[in-house]
């Protein structure tokens, strides 16, 4: 074993990776009296009108029903909206059975999320304590704690961004000067070969492009409900987009349990050789 505990991240989209459909669908879109299907046509009519980012435009859209519907929408509420999300199989006792198998192996194992959904909502899961930082998109709210303006949307290409705060111990969204700044790899905080990146869609690929690119690994997962989710999964990993794929399951002895045990194997295993190479 190392003498010294590896740094590994483990980094989650959220939205079709851990809990199942988008985490809006929950509750916060069924109390606007709107069904998914009608609130997501039209943020697509939004964003085709206005040349507009559909991150922003899916945020702007939540806000403007919320008011006209006279729904509440400040801070507190809509993270409340958070403890209707329906996970995959395993996956609230997946985290303390993963860590403990990284601590056995000398591994500092920390857990990120990077997603395109509503940070607020996420901070309201009962998983959300797991997580060392959930990079997601949010609001900036008044005096009141009402939402009036978009703080951060992440959207596919941006979520790259986050690996790199990641990889250089950078833990918020506002410090450009530290993730702009040179460090020499070795002296990053978490190492782009001990990350792990784990997604269900198209909204993904660039992360997962640029994590493999820097000697990361990615995982594409699906979920097990529909034929199309697994071909979309494949397809990731037939593209080069992903090097593994697994069913959005996290139960003990899952494909993606196995995956990702396999992989703190490897990393253990290179940092057990590597302490004789300095």
């Amino acid at each position: 074993m190392p003498k010294k505990n590896t740094a590994v991240a483990i980094v989650y989209d959220f939205d079709g990776t851990l809990a199942q459909g988008n985490i809006q669908e929950n509750s916060f879109i069924p109390n606007l009296g709107l069904t998914t299907t009608d609130f997501w046509k039209e943020v697509k009519e939004i964003t085709k009108e206005n040349e507009m980012d559909e991150i922003l435009a899916y945020m702007y859209l939540l806000i403007e029903k919320a008011k006209e519907k006279k729904v509440s929408c400040k801070k507190e509420k809509i993270k409340e909206h958070g403890q209707s999300v329906k996970y995959f199989e395993g996956v609230e006792q997946y985290f303390a059975r993963i860590n403990q198998y990284a601590k056995d192996k000398c591994i500092d194992l920390t857990h990120y999320i990077i997603s395109s959904g509503t940070k607020e909502m996420i901070e309201g899961t009962s998983i959300a304590t797991e997580f060392k930082c959930i990079f997601a998109s949010s609001f900036k709210y008044d005096h009141e704690g009402v939402p009036e303006w978009p703080a951060l949307a992440i959207n596919y290409t941006t979520k790259t961004q986050y690996l790199f705060r990641i990889n250089k111990g950078i833990y918020n969204a506002w410090d450009n000067s530290s993730i702009n700044k040179y460090t020499p790899p070795q002296r990053r905080p978490i190492l782009f070969e001990n990350m792990i990146y784990i997604g269900d869609g198209a909204t993904d690929i660039p992360a997962m492009k640029m994590l493999n690119y820097q000697g990361g690994t990615s995982i594409a997962v699906y979920s097990p409900e529909t034929k199309e989710a697994k071909e979309k999964a494949q397809e990731l990993l037939q593209n080069d987009r992903a090097n593994y794929v697994a069913k959005a399951d996290y139960s003990d002895g899952s494909e993606i349990d196995q995956i990702l045990k396999s992989i703190l194997n490897q990393i253990s295993t290179k940092a057990s050789v590597e302490q004789y190479t300095k």
